[in-house]
This record gives structure tokens, C-alpha cells and sequence, in this order.
């Protein structure tokens, strides 16, 4: 996992070649002025989807985790705060969903952490992240980057 200003993510290019290709789209777009929904970038490899949420407490959250792709969340507006559990430490018997690259699932969250606008954090497959907690609207690019 990852946790940075927008303004550093070039300096992660190196990490896979999909943070390179994500790192010329995001200096080139106004992520504010996309519509919600999803953009492609470069097919299923490469694409954005811009949300607007109602965030919900952390009680009610639910973590997730991917298998195909990582995730770059970047929040626009709004203050969301993230939860991480390393994939490991969650029970092993999870229904996941390969068509839709994602389970669900309601346990313990190892560490939570404000992600103001303007910042992003980044999860790999072993990183079960639990998203838009927060009060009020917020809204986000998430960018996924096949592995």
C-alpha cells in the first residue's frame, strides 16, 4: 500500500508499467472535469472510474481486495478516510468474484488513515482496503491497473 500526494505519483513510474502509463494520463487530464463513470485509458489495462459516493461511517464498512488488478484511489472531494488489513490476516474461505475481480467481506481493519483531496493510495492484491468512509459526499478516480 501506498499513501501520497498526487503531485509524487511520478516518482512511483518505476514500480509497473501501468503506473508509467497512469502518470502521463493524470498530467494530461483534469480529473475534475471527467464525468462519472468509466473512461477508458487503454482498454481493460488501463482505465478510470470517477465516482461520487456518500460516505458511511466505519462500522459500516466493508473491505475489499483484487486479484487481477491494483488500485490507484485518488479523492477529489470530500474527506474519505481508508482502512487496510493485509490480505493474510483475513479468514480464507471468501467467496470472490472472478468475473468482477473483487470479495467482499466484513472484519477487522488493521489501520485507518484520512485521504485528503489531492492525495491517493495505492493497493496491490494483498492490500484488503475499505473505501469511502467519511461524512457527506465524496468523489474519486479510481484507476485500475491491470497486473
Amino acid at each position: 500500500m501506498i499513501l501520497d500526494r498526487l503531485e509524487n505519483f511520478r516518482f512511483y513510474q518505476g514500480m509497473h508499467s501501468g503506473f508509467a502509463k497512469a502518470a502521463e494520463f493524470l498530467s494530461k487530464t483534469d480529473l475534475q472535469q471527467l464525468p462519472t463513470g468509466r473512461q477508458e485509458i487503454d482498454g481493460d489495462r488501463l482505465y478510470v472510474n470517477v465516482m461520487e459516493v456518500d460516505g458511511h461511517s466505519r462500522e459500516d464498512a466493508q473491505l475489499e481486495y483484487h486479484r487481477k488488478y491494483i488500485d490507484l484511489q485518488i479523492v477529489l472531494s470530500g474527506d474519505e478516510t481508508m482502512g487496510w488489513t493485509a490480505l493474510q490476516d483475513l479468514p480464507k474461505d471468501i467467496p470472490f468474484d472472478s468475473e468482477k475481480d473483487y470479495a467482499l467481506v466484513k472484519a477487522p481493519v488493521s489501520a485507518w488513515f484520512p485521504v485528503k483531496p489531492g492525495s491517493f493510495a495505492v493497493f496491490f492484491p494483498q492490500d484488503a482496503h475499505a473505501p469511502c468512509c467519511g461524512a457527506g459526499k465524496i468523489r474519486k478516480a479510481v484507476v485500475k491497473i491491470l497486473l
